[in-house]
């Protein structure tokens, strides 16, 4: 597959470095033969950090990375000296990644802006030495804290696209070559259902050197909330894109029924979703004529805002893009 590349889910084991352990040493010098104690603490384990990073937009380089360990904390040592920390392992993620404990599928943490940075295995803390022991009635111990063990668990990482704008649609409603039309982006097109496999994003530029990103989502059928077709694996995408941009074919046979079959599986996976703002699109428009045009127009859904294109022609293009820039708010990149 041409896009086999595209990884949005990946499980990793985490091991994070044990704290050092603290030292049981005394003062010894040639005049002070019985010189108190002096013994530091344990070094910090190292953890285990994630950082967003703009550049990446799959998880493909943590495929096989099965595990992910960090190293432990060094001993206390004599005259007070703090042990070495141990090294904290840093893992850069594409913007949009979630992390999941495997276990309780708890949140572990999000990242979503450039350079943001997460502890998400923490290392263990390093033990006292035997010089923070001392009192009046113990001037001599003899003891120090081992170090805390790390942390041991399974991660999972999750991708959901960062997109100011998700196009929605049944297989081969043409979002692949609106996305291809109006950015660089190249998806792989052709016309029969499911060519498009992995969400591709595209960089739209817009007036005044002005742009916004547009994410093309794989195809939705009806009962994708329960898994069927493409399913769940791409429904979470639409979850971090700002507007909704539904498309319906021209020649679809009820428009109307189409948009709220998609709006319907939406709901069902995350009714939340309808709370975005939404656009409807009707592709393939260079197939009717004015009057046909003025008939679909009538029976459109209301409530919201439609644009009839067609990627081919180059129709209404340019008017999608300024209702798309007018419903994002103005948004400056």
């Amino acid at each position: 597959m041409a896009n086999s590349n595209f990884i949005d889910h990946v499980k990793i084991h985490l091991r994070s470095g044990n704290g050092g352990p603290g030292a049981v040493h005394f003062r010894r010098e040639k005049h002070v033969p019985k010189g108190g104690p002096d013994g530091g603490d344990g070094g910090r384990g190292g953890h285990i950090i994630v950082k967003g990073n703009p550049q990446l937009w799959t998880l493909l380089h943590l495929r096989y990375k099965k595990h992910l360990i960090a190293s432990h904390g060094k001993p206390g040592e004599g005259g007070k000296r703090t042990g070495a920390e141990g090294k904290d392992v840093m893992v850069e993620v594409p913007l949009g990644t979630v992390i999941k404990n495997a276990e309780t599928l708890t949140v572990i943490a999000e990242i979503t802006g450039e350079a943001q940075e997460a502890i998400i295995a923490k290392g263990g803390l390093g033990g006292l030495g035997n010089e923070n022991f001392k009192t009046a009635t113990n001037q001599t111990p003899r003891y120090a804290q081992p170090g805390e063990p790390g942390e041991e668990f399974q991660v999972i990482l999750e991708l959901k696209l960062l997109a100011d704008v998700g196009l929605v649609g049944f297989p081969n409603a043409g979002k692949s070559t609106l996305l291809s039309v109006v950015s660089a982006a190249k998806p792989e097109i052709a016309d029969y259902p499911f060519t498009t496999l992995v969400p591709n994003l595209g960089v739209v530029a817009y007036r005044d050197d002005k742009s916004f990103v547009m994410a093309d989502i794989p195809g939705i059928i009806e009962g994708a909330s329960e898994g069927k077709g493409l399913g769940l694996r791409f429904l979470r995408h639409i979850e971090r894109n700002a507007t909704l941009l539904f498309l319906v074919p021209a020649d679809a046979k009820d428009i109307g029924r189409e948009y709220q079959v998609l709006l319907k599986e939406l709901e069902k996976y995350n009714p939340e979703l309808l709370d975005k703002k939404r656009l409807l699109a009707i592709s393939k428009s260079d197939l009717l004529d004015e009057e046909l045009e003025s008939a679909l127009a009538e029976e459109l859904p209301s409530g919201v805002k439609s644009v009839f294109i067609s990627s081919i022609t180059g129709k209404g293009i340019q008017k999608l893009k300024d209702v798309i820039w007018e419903v994002l708010g103005g948004i400056d990149k």
